[in-house]
């Protein structure tokens, strides 16, 4: 069902924000997008006077709930329309990116609703690619200057932005991936130590890396445990079902390692999953891509205090420089065993890589996230004040 709910807005008339209206995908879709817009509209609600969601749907959804206000089903022209309609009550709008949750040819359908909003709006970037196609060129490059400011997570996904992009670089910010407070101790010593790699699962993830290091930890003393938490991303179950996550297990008994590795495919609330995450000892993120400019699990592990073993994707040369993990090359097997086994085997070493990546934390954590979102949109409107707006 797609429907408008606006009576639904979360409203607070002593706070003295501007009003902000998002627009991307929201839970109960399962994607770190939706996670994203639902912890950063709550991270920002504190402090505005009303904050309101415009969701993205392919075909069927459930009937929208608030904060969201309206359901914008791709291609439909009628329910584009009243996204604007609804959009231009607030004071600034926060429009989240990639390009595969719009409508239209790598989602350009967005570009349309810019086009007829006339409120200021803020893009974000979840993801600059290093070689993108000329029309998704175009597209990044039309949202820079119709939106008012661009956001990007990383220092790196800057750098790659303007170098690659005709994109004014005035209009550029860059404001880190929120996360949760989780910080906590390691697990003690002599506990059998918890290996942790979590998040929707498809090939490229570079899970199998992961299980084919095992083997250079076989002669450990608690033998560790290997924990791959999540399920199969929904895309890839509808095209090949579970033959990601059967060949990894299967490539784990054919290596004898399979008593190391749990394969968890069940769905965590966050409070699960930082659950999790507080009883790991070292988090694995062995992804294939040399691409990534912005991780969510990997701020999520520096927010929980967790040394990180990475491929060297950018988002995780940049941000385990100050100490925090180690950084490994991709599809380096050998590497990323030798990498963890040295963790695991130096507790000294694991504690200060666990208080570096919990001195980081701090300006991860989703409530100064929030603030710096605001300020921004703040700083949009005439005299920084947000005007006044219709309900």
């Amino acid at each position: 069902m797609v429907g408008s709910k606006r009576s639904g807005s979360s409203t607070s008339s002593a706070r003295t924000g501007p009003s902000i209206g998002f627009v991307g995908t929201y839970p109960p879709t399962q994607c770190g997008l939706a996670t994203f817009t639902a912890a950063l509209s709550g991270a920002m609600a504190p402090s505005c006077r009303r904050v309101g969601i415009v969701e993205v749907v392919d075909g069927d959804a459930p009937a929208p709930r608030p904060p969201v206000l309206h359901q914008w089903a791709q291609g439909d022209a009628a329910s584009m329309a009243e996204a604007v309609e609804v959009l231009d009550t607030f004071d600034v709008v926060v429009v989240q990116h990639e390009y595969g949750i719009f409508g239209g040819t790598d989602g350009d359908e967005i570009l349309d609703l810019l086009d007829d909003l006339a409120r200021p709006s803020i893009v974000v970037l979840h993801t600059v690619l290093r070689q993108p196609s000329e029309h998704q060129r175009t597209i990044v490059e039309r949202l820079a200057t119709v939106c008012r400011a661009v956001v990007v997570m990383s220092v790196a996904a800057r750098r790659r932005l303007l170098d690659r992009y005709d994109v004014d670089p005035a209009v550029v910010q860059v404001i880190p991936h929120g996360a949760a407070d989780n910080r906590r101790p390691l697990p003690p010593p002599g506990d059998r130590p918890v290996i942790l790699t979590w998040g929707l699962l498809g090939p490229g993830k570079g899970i199998e890396w992961v299980v084919d290091s095992l083997v250079e930890l076989r002669g450990l003393d608690p033998a560790p445990r290997y924990i791959v938490a999540g399920q199969t991303h929904p895309k890839v179950r509808a095209a090949h079902g579970e033959v990601y996550r059967d060949a990894l297990a299967e490539r784990a008994r054919a290596l004898g390692v399979d008593h190391l590795v749990e394969f968890d495919g069940r769905y965590r609330t966050v409070a699960e999953l930082n659950e999790l995450i507080g009883a790991s000892s070292v988090v694995v993120l062995p992804y294939d891509s040399a691409d990534q400019v912005t991780s969510g699990v990997l701020v999520d592990a520096l927010a929980s205090g967790r040394p990180v073993v990475a491929t060297g994707f950018p988002h995780a040369r940049e941000a385990l420089e100050r100490g925090a993990g180690v950084v490994v090359g991709h599809r380096d097997s050998v590497g990323l065993g030798r990498a963890v086994r040295s963790l695991l085997t130096n507790r000294d070493r694991l504690e200060i890589m666990a208080a570096h990546a919990r001195a980081q934390a701090a300006e991860l954590l989703w409530p100064n996230v929030g603030s710096r979102y605001v300020a921004l949109a703040q700083g949009l409107l005439p005299n920084s004040l947000a005007s006044t707006v219709s309900a």
